[in-house]
């Protein structure tokens, strides 16, 4: 059975599904990640939390599949990436969400010197937010427009967060966007941690509900999510989950085969 690299400091283990390297890391190893590149002051490390979408995206865009490829760390948020961890040997309790870490690290009382920052959502969001966790060290916050940005404005918002001094830079864009943000933007950025959390924002500043406790347990928050937004979801879900699963199943039969072809010495 294989083990957790636990060491910041040392190589991660990974696995790949469909050509994406998955990390299989859990909240509280990111967490003991994103503490050692504080405590080091390392700049633009980058963590991407990927589920069906992600990988699916992937597949057929090439920009984001640069993204995934490029980011530091690329964790398993969605159970079917569990399953896959499981299914390579990784002995994974659960998944590791962007919502559930995010919260995790603003109310953790060893996380109460970290400076952090909010890019992406609506101002009222943000100053939701804000409002829920009073005690978390909040150095800045910027909406941006939704559309794309100038080349000054650009500049600026870079400009403003690194100012701030923040060590973790919290980006709530949605895939892809926030992917491809976070690739464009790393290497200009004097932030020790950049993660892409998608619609956490939205989840802990209380402006869209989650899922239940037992249904994100079970990898079943996708379908609370499509019966509240089934306009903007259905393609994600009922394409991408199905997608997934015929894709994914192809993919270890192959390897399968492969394995039990005999080996011929050269």
């Amino acid at each position: 059975m294989k083990t957790y690299v636990t060491s910041p400091s040392h190589h991660f283990e990974s696995y790949k599904v469909m050509r994406v390297r998955i990390n299989p890391l859990e909240h509280e190893q990111i967490r003991a990640c994103m503490s050692e590149w504080i405590r080091t002051h390392v700049h633009g490390r980058t963590i991407i939390f990927a589920n069906t979408h992600v990988v699916m995206e992937s597949r057929q865009n090439p920009a984001l599949a640069e993204s995934v490829s490029a980011a530091t760390l690329v964790v398993p948020d969605g159970m079917p990436i569990v399953v896959a961890a499981r299914s390579n040997g990784y002995p994974m309790g659960t998944r590791a969400d962007g919502p559930g870490l995010m919260q995790k690290v603003l109310a953790h009382e060893d996380c109460r010197t970290w400076r952090h920052y909010f890019y992406g959502s609506t101002q009222d969001v943000l100053n939701g937010l804000v409002q829920k966790f009073p005690d978390a060290n909040i150095t800045g916050f910027h909406a941006p427009p939704f559309r794309v940005l100038t080349s000054e404005e650009d500049t600026a918002i870079v400009n403003e967060i690194n100012a701030s001094g923040a060590d973790v830079l919290w980006i709530g864009l949605g895939c892809p966007k926030q992917e491809q943000w976070m690739f464009e933007h790393a290497a200009r950025l004097n932030v020790p941690v950049i993660l892409g959390v998608g619609q956490a924002f939205d989840i802990l500043a209380g402006a869209k509900k989650r899922a239940p406790r037992w249904m994100c347990n079970t990898g079943l928050e996708w379908l609370y999510r499509l019966i509240h937004e089934p306009r903007r979801l259905w393609k994600r879900y009922l394409v991408y989950n199905t997608g997934f699963i015929w894709f994914y199943l192809q993919e270890r039969i192959v390897q399968r085969f492969r394995q039990d072809l005999p080996y011929k010495a050269s």
